[in-house]
């Protein structure tokens, strides 16, 4: 089981961890500092200087809050793809194409051999981690989205692409394992656009990711078509799943009871795309739902992905809201227990 795979880590959780995918909304003044830093007005080091502040006040926050397993808020990236492709060698960035919504992207595109040139997350994973006793999870761009969501000027193949950069990743995913991680998230919201290639290539590119390094491994797949890919995508060699479950009325639950999911999963139950924060009562609601087909032991506890497109307000009431809920039905369990 992977709750004892935890211990031998040593980390110790309560039932039902709370946590977030990664995402905070950033405040304005980051918004402002990263126009001013495009236009040339505002240097490197003035940015990092702002992008820390608000990674303090986002990890003071979750603490307030009372979440078990933190993030950083990811304060200093903007797109996911696009940050990791300006630190890796191998890319160069084009124009704004658009990912959801208003919502528009720097496509990367491949256009020679990609390398690992160094540590990309591990400095903001230490900055973040001194500044709480709880453990905070290493955050990466997976191979499969990297690659889907770039184009491909150099390799023969999109399954060449997503496998060499899975062995770049592969460094990053070492090096943050070295430095002291021990929750490594390896988002991969792509990986159901083509259902063929999971077993064609998503799971060989996870095994390399993922290969030889002592830590918890989660994987976030969000707002797939996963009837497509469920129960192929058990397969993936992590030990939890971060799904999106509040926003589909918690239809995968049903997917659950016609094939058991053998790994954890951390559980959506508050939706991100409402600016409505939900009652206490119908987050216990989906709590209980969860309960129906997993153990305890196997249920982390977060909100839907997305948590950036809302407000600060918003975000921190949403999670209050959750945490409280969990606390509930943590109580119930012990009691029956």
């Amino acid at each position: 089981m992977t709750r004892e795979k935890l211990k031998r880590i040593g980390l110790e959780l309560p039932m039902l961890p709370t946590t977030t995918v990664g995402s905070f909304p950033k405040p304005q003044y980051i918004l402002e500092a990263r126009r001013k830093f495009a236009a040339g007005e505002l240097c490197a080091e003035e940015l990092k200087r702002d992008e820390e502040r608000a990674t303090r006040e986002w990890i003071s926050l979750q603490e307030e809050i009372g979440l078990d397993v933190l993030v950083d808020g990811e304060m200093y990236r903007g797109d996911m793809a696009t940050y990791f492709a300006n630190n890796l060698d191998g890319f160069k960035i084009s124009g704004l194409v658009r990912s959801y919504g208003n919502r528009y992207y720097r496509k990367p595109v491949i256009t020679s051999e990609i390398r690992w040139q160094g540590p990309i997350t591990v400095g903001w994973w230490q900055f973040t981690q001194r500044l709480t006793s709880k453990p905070v999870k290493g955050m990466i761009t997976g191979p499969y989205t990297m690659m889907d969501w770039s184009f491909n000027e150099y390799y023969p193949s999109r399954r060449d692409a997503c496998l060499a950069l899975a062995k770049a990743l592969h460094k990053e995913v070492k090096a943050l394992s070295r430095t002291g991680a021990k929750i490594i998230q390896v988002d991969e919201p792509a990986i159901s656009a083509r259902p063929e290639e999971l077993s064609e290539f998503a799971v060989e590119a996870m095994e390399v990711v993922t290969k030889g390094v002592n830590a918890y491994f989660i994987t976030h797949i969000c707002y797939g078509a996963f009837e497509f890919i469920y129960p192929e995508m058990l397969k993936l060699p992590v030990d939890n799943f971060d799904l999106e479950m509040s926003n589909s009325g918690l239809d995968l639950v049903e997917l659950f009871r016609k094939h058991s999911f053998s790994k954890d999963l951390s559980f959506g139950v508050v939706d991100v795309h409402s600016r409505v924060v939900e009652e206490a009562t119908l987050v216990k609601e989906r709590i209980g739902k969860g309960l129906k087909v997993l153990k305890p032991e196997q249920l982390w506890i977060d909100p839907d992905c997305g948590l950036k497109t809302r407000t600060r307000d918003e975000a921190v009431n949403k999670l209050k809201t959750m945490v409280k809920a969990t606390k509930n039905v943590r109580e119930k369990l012990d009691r029956k227990a």
